[in-house]
Parts: C-alpha cells; structure tokens; sequence
C-alpha cells in the first residue's frame, strides 16, 4: 500500500518569513537558531549538526547562513539550496564569529535549547554581541500546520491506521502472544503500510499492565479476558502520528464495557471542545468533567492530549495547567484514560487538527468497543 504524502515541499522561506516578524517583536537583530528539529523546519536540512542564523530585517535573504560540517556538504546543497552554506566542525561558534563581522548587534538565542557552557562559550567568543534570550519563537510557528504538514500528518496516521488493520486482519492479536511479539508485528506492518520510522516505541499493555500508562511491552502473554492496549504511530516525512486504542481479547466483562464507555464518552468530549479560541486548559476539563462525574477522577492521571508534528510531543498542552488558546490549524492529540491498578485500563486516543466547525479527525480506526475472539 502506498500513502498519499501530498504534493511539492513546504515553503521554507515563508516560515523565515514569519520568524523575522517573531524577531523585530523579541527585538532581536538575528537569531542563532542551534536545535536540529527548528532548523529542519525552518530549511529542510535533516543532518546531525547543523547551526543557522537568520536575520530580522526584511530582503536578509542573502545573510541567513546555515552551517554544517563536512560529512553533509552534498546534502546541505541538495536539501538547502536556497541559502549561503559554511562548512565547519564547530557549527554555533562559525554563525557566532560571522555575526561578530557583520556586527549584527543583538543576537537571540534558544535559550531553551543552548547550553550553561554554551552560552558562556558564545560571550568569551563574541565581542560587540549582545546574547538576548528568545526561547520558544520556532516553536511558536510550528504550532499551526501549513497544508503540507498536514498532509505529512495524514500519511502518517494513515500508516498506523493501515497497519493496526493488517495485524487484526491477520490474526497477529490473540491469546498465547506475548506483548513484545505482537508490538514488533505492528511495527513492521506500519513499515509494510508506508512508515518510514516508528513515532516512539510501540505499547502492547495486556491484562494488569494495561493500567500502566506507558508500559513497555515485556514477555507477558496475552490471555482471554485481557484488555490489551496499544498506543503507537508512524512517522512520513518527518511528522509522527499518534493513536492509542483498547482491546478485549475473548468475551468482555461487565466493568470493562463499563470503563470503556466511560472513557469513549469522554474522549468524544474532548474532541468536541477543539475548537479555536477555546483555552487548552478547558479542552482538557470537558473529558476530565466526565471521568469526575462517574466518581473515577483520580485514576485519569495525565493530562489530555499535546501537539504533534514534527516531534511526538509538541506545544500545545492540553491539561489542567495548559496554558494559552488553541488556534486553528494545530494538531493535537486527544487522549483520556482510567486505570485500576492491578486490574487493568483503557485509553483512547487520536490525533486530530483544529479547525473552524469541528476538528478534522487523521486517526480513522473505529473507537467502538472491538471485542477480539
């Protein structure tokens, strides 16, 4: 099967664009941009070591530099042909030392990012800088997906979703399997389906260890009666799904259809509250109001979803402390759960973007109770 990845590439000079409005407000001649995952997204350069600077004012095209070191001198012209490239071993200290010649004034940093000897390695190196803290300005923009990162979302979420169908499909999920076997099956099929790397270490949580919220998988066996949880994701082109959904292998008990309902009606809620301009921290209180109100309130014990894209786990929070509002165009997952310790639990989870009028579901695997004979 072959996923859909979406058409052309995305438009990396309106996202530097933007950043250079994000500078002029932190009041900020240039940035030194130094995490891998920002530069990737500011560029599309996907090496190992990399450093970028990039200016504030408008036309500052021509000194937006990224540096690397000599392994990935083919790659950088390959994937960034558009910027002047420097090749060096010490990436920030070469950025450092052009932004020293061209007296660029003040210089932001990832303060989030940067380390203490770091930081202190840029002052003894950097007369005429000035270092000024800019943290999270990247990220800010990463928040909201273009089209082609949703696109890039679809496609991973469209791996996983192909590749939890093939596993049932072939029997993969039954009594006798290990945790570990059946996690490693999924993994492959997600392969098979158009992964081409896994978001995180697949969950296969059976029986008791599905009250564990993030249970490595082991060598326990599955058996008859086990709630078997899995929350796993593909990753195309950069971007991670993220999917949780709950099992029942053999006939179901009483309290399990009771947990999942409850855990299915509260996730429906807070899929319903996406919306934009709705504050993160009231998106997670609709499902949490639901879990509370049938006395299980404790046993919900994290928060309620996070931003996906790039990285498995991206600004915004969506929990009690989540701060600020969800704008539309984020991706974020949604994922409640309550678990008995000892006994065993169930979460439900998908990713999804925010949109005007309901959020756009990416994780299409049905979230009624599937009892596994």
């Amino acid at each position: 099967m072959s996923v859909d990845q979406g058409a052309g590439r995305p438009n990396y000079a309106a996202r530097r664009a933007a950043l250079r409005d994000l500078l002029v407000e932190a009041g900020a001649d240039a940035l030194l941009v130094t995490d891998l995952i920002n530069i990737r997204y500011l560029t599309g350069f996907t090496g190992s070591n990399a450093a970028l600077l990039i200016h504030s004012w408008d036309g500052a095209e021509e000194r937006t530099v990224i540096c690397t070191d000599g392994r990935y001198a083919t790659q950088v012209g390959e994937q960034v042909p558009d910027l002047r490239a420097e090749i060096a071993r010490a990436v920030a200290r070469r950025l450092v030392e052009l932004a020293g010649e061209w007296q660029v004034g003040r210089i932001g940093f990832e303060s989030h990012v940067v380390t203490v000897d770091q930081h202190r390695g840029f002052l003894d190196q950097a007369s005429g800088l000035q270092f000024v803290p800019t943290p999270g300005l990247v990220e800010q923009l990463r928040m909201v997906k273009d089209p082609y990162e949703v696109a890039q979302l679809r496609a991973a979420c469209g791996a996983a979703d192909a590749g939890l169908a093939a596993l049932l499909e072939r029997g993969g999920l039954r009594p006798g399997r290990t945790e570990r076997q059946v996690a490693r099956e999924l993994e492959w099929l997600m392969f098979e389906h158009g992964a081409q790397a896994v978001s995180f270490e697949t969950i296969v949580a059976a029986g008791a260890n599905s009250a564990v919220p993030h249970h490595r998988p082991t060598d326990a066996v599955l058996a008859t009666g086990d709630f078997v949880k899995f929350d796993f994701g593909a990753v195309v082109g950069g971007y991670h799904s993220d999917m949780t959904r709950t099992f029942v292998l053999g006939a179901a008990e009483d309290w399990q259809r009771e947990v999942y309902t409850l855990v299915y009606e509260a996730q429906r809620a807070g899929r319903e509250a996406l919306r934009p301009g709705v504050p993160c921290a009231e998106v997670d209180a609709a499902a949490r109001a639901v879990i509370d109100g049938a006395g299980h309130g404790e046993l919900f014990v994290h928060g309620l979803g996070h931003g996906v894209g790039l990285q498995i786990h991206e600004a915004p929070g969506i929990a009690k402390t989540g701060a600020g509002t969800l704008l539309g165009g984020v991706a974020v997952t949604v994922e409640p759960g309550v678990y008995f310790p000892g006994r065993g639990g169930v979460r439900i989870e998908d990713t999804l973007v925010v949109r005007e009028g309901g959020p756009e579901l990416l994780t299409l695997t049905s979230k009624e109770l599937t009892v596994v004979d």
